[in-house]
């Protein structure tokens, strides 16, 4: 499978002035489809920095979506951090100077053009809002920072290029256990075993406090249904044999 990432560029976002909405976003659209986010990165304004990160995830060959920075105004540097981290200069393109005109008419300004000025070779990621398009180059996307366009573009990419990694979105089970034997320590042994003997499930435990007091201990597993039910079943068994009291996470009051 693919390994999925996002860069978030934004000092409004690093100062708080304004709240991330991409992170939460992108993991439903993945998620949706049976995929899953791997990593979030949150960058400034930085061009150094920026072409850093996109040097670093393009010879990773990961599938990177990067929210922001791709205006005109000197604090947008995505377009050029990521000319630089593709070891190309900036042109003007064709097809994104037509979808610009489409919102401009024929008032295509110095200033307009530079919108469209994106890396060499890079191809244009439509944008159903006002049609100033996003760019796409080895697996990076690279969208606007407002959510109204941003989102709308990354779920074209996804239906477009990745249709074949889809997957039967995976279901999650869990049982809250409580009591002095329900520590993540006491239980470490069942936990290793099952993520031994179910590879491709994802293994989760969250304790729960409240104040200083321990609530309970959220133990499940996320993945493909039939096997999730088999290991939910090897693990209550243990559970009981051990004697700790545990609910079902779901089940009604």
């Amino acid at each position: 499978m693919k390994t999925f990432g996002a860069v978030v560029v934004g000092d409004e976002i690093l100062s708080g002035k304004r709240q991330d909405k991409h992170f939460a976003k992108i993991a439903e659209l993945l998620g949706a489809r049976g995929l899953r986010l791997s990593w979030v990165q949150y960058l400034g304004d930085d061009r150094a920095r920026l072409t850093e990160v996109f040097k670093r995830t393009l010879a990773a060959n990961e599938v990177v979506f990067s929210f922001g920075g791709i205006g005109n105004t000197p604090d947008d540097h995505t377009r050029q951090a990521a000319a630089a981290a593709l070891g190309v200069g900036l042109e003007i393109h064709p097809e994104g100077v037509a979808e610009a005109r489409v919102r401009f008419g024929d008032d295509m300004t110095r200033e307009r053009l530079q919108l469209v000025a994106f890396p060499a070779g890079a191809k244009i990621i439509p944008n159903p809002f006002n049609r100033i398009p996003g760019f796409m180059a080895r697996e990076h996307y690279f969208v606007p920072g407002f959510p109204q366009m941003a989102h709308p573009m990354v779920e074209w990419v996804l239906e477009t290029f990745y249709r074949d990694e889809f997957r039967a979105a995976p279901v999650e089970k869990a049982l809250l256990l409580t009591g002095e034997r329900a520590y993540e320590s006491a239980l470490l042994d069942l936990m290793e075993r099952i993520v031994a003997d179910y590879p491709t499930l994802r293994l989760f435990s969250l304790p729960s406090l409240v104040g200083k007091e321990r609530r309970h201990l959220e133990l499940g597993v996320e993945g493909d249904p039939a096997l999730v039910e088999r290991a939910m079943e090897e693990i209550r068994v243990e559970i009981e044999q051990r004697g700790i009291h545990w609910v079902w996470r779901d089940a009604p009051g």
